[in-house]
This record gives structure tokens, sequence and C-alpha cells, in this order.
């Protein structure tokens, strides 16, 4: 990858997300816990839920990933409480289609997902950063 190829794909929005990632560590009594792993680059996310009323109550990620992995980690945590399973599906969809079908960056709460845009054109950054999205609607599924 060339300097401007780096600079293009982890521009200063994507390194201050990956800096401030929120709900960090693990939940003591989760409803459910998944794990996620990239087999290309080694990157894992697990995740932790507890569901009332059919919406995420309370949220934990143990993120081990590189700078794209954990952006858009940081953009779930900020988003994910108080939404329901079929939000969190709906958003892992639309985040799939924008990275590889250039679909539109995923509706709110998930519109901070626009940042992680320039990965279009890096196909093999891409599961990274469909981890903490797919763990956290396989989680609240299961719960």
């Amino acid at each position: 990858m060339s300097d401007t190829e780096m600079m293009k794909l982890y521009s200063g929005r994507i390194l201050e997300l990956a800096a401030d990632i929120p709900h960090v560590g693990r939940l003591e009594n989760p409803q459910a816990t998944v794990r996620k792993r990239s087999p290309l680059c080694g990157s894992v996310v697990t995740v932790d839920v507890v569901m009332a009323d059919g919406r995420i109550a309370e949220f934990a990620q143990d993120v081990k990933a590189c700078a794209l992995g954990q952006a858009a980690a940081a953009i779930v945590g900020h988003a994910i409480i108080g939404c329901t399973a079929a939000e969190l599906g709906d958003a892992r969809d639309a985040l799939h289609k924008m990275l590889s079908e250039e679909g539109p960056v995923p509706p709110a709460p998930f519109d901070g997902f626009a940042a992680l845009q320039p990965a279009r054109d890096f196909r093999n950054r891409h599961a990274s950063i469909l981890l903490a999205i797919t763990a956290a609607a396989e989680a609240a599924e299961t719960a």
C-alpha cells in the first residue's frame, strides 16, 4: 500500500475514533456473548449484551483489532444503547452494502460509519470493519 493510500485510509477521524472506544470491557452477567474474528488479519471482537424490552440496555466490548476495526467498534459503541436486534441487523447489512456495493451510509444512529467510506477500495479490510456490528447484531438476536 502506498503512502497516499495509507493516508486516505487512515484519516485523522478514523484514528480519533480508534482512540475513543466506548463500553470497553466485559459485562458481569450478559444475556448473550458473541466473539467474532477476522481470518485475514486476526482482529477479534467480543461483545456482551443485556436486553430490556427488546432493546440493548447494557453493552460491553473487548476489541483487539486494527485501527479500522477499532474505529468501527467505537461507532457501534456510541450508537448501540437503545437499539433493537432488527436495527442492528439492518445497520450491519447497510454497512456491508456501503463497503462492498458502494451503497449509502447506514442511517442514524449508525451514520458515523461514513468515516469508513475510504475503506471501500480495500476489500481485505472489510471483515475487520464488520466485526463489531456483526457480533452486536448476533448477540442481540441471541439474547
